[in-house]
């Protein structure tokens, strides 16, 4: 059986395919991810807060690399688990559309359930992230 931590570690494997099938293995049918308001991303998709399966495999299996564009990189720091939550740094670079580059630390909250990633909260430097697509806070 898959420690918490291996199960989180495995599915950000599952997300870097960008397979919607696989993706949406990874988590509970009532997933709920919450990013901060007026983070870049969620300007992109309109909504900082995602619910369900369906809806969060899409946007990590269409929507990231449209917002994100191309050599996406994540570099993971410390990965901590206790009990069902798992908490995650990294950083991500990638080249944006239009040529940007963005670099950008994160830190999620991870809760799992059966298994399965169940709750994210995403937590990043806004100003920073939106400084990289060219936009204001």
């Amino acid at each position: 059986m898959e420690s918490p931590k291996e199960i989180v570690l495995n599915a950000w494997r599952e997300f870097a395919g960008h397979d919607h099938d696989r993706i949406a293995r990874c988590f509970t049918p009532d997933v709920e991810w919450l990013a901060p308001p007026g983070n870049a991303a969620a300007r992109a998709v309109g909504t900082n807060h995602l619910v369900g399966r369906e809806r969060i495999a899409r946007f990590i299996a269409d929507e990231f690399p449209e917002v994100f564009g191309s050599e996406i990189a994540i570099e993971f720091g410390a990965v901590l688990a206790e009990g069902d939550t798992v908490v995650v740094e990294e950083r991500m670079r990638a080249n944006l559309p239009g040529g940007r580059p963005y670099d950008v630390e994160y830190c999620f909250v991870l809760e799992l359930r059966d298994g399965l990633i169940h709750r994210v909260r995403e937590y990043l430097d806004t100003r920073r992230g939106l400084e990289m697509f060219g936009a204001s806070a």
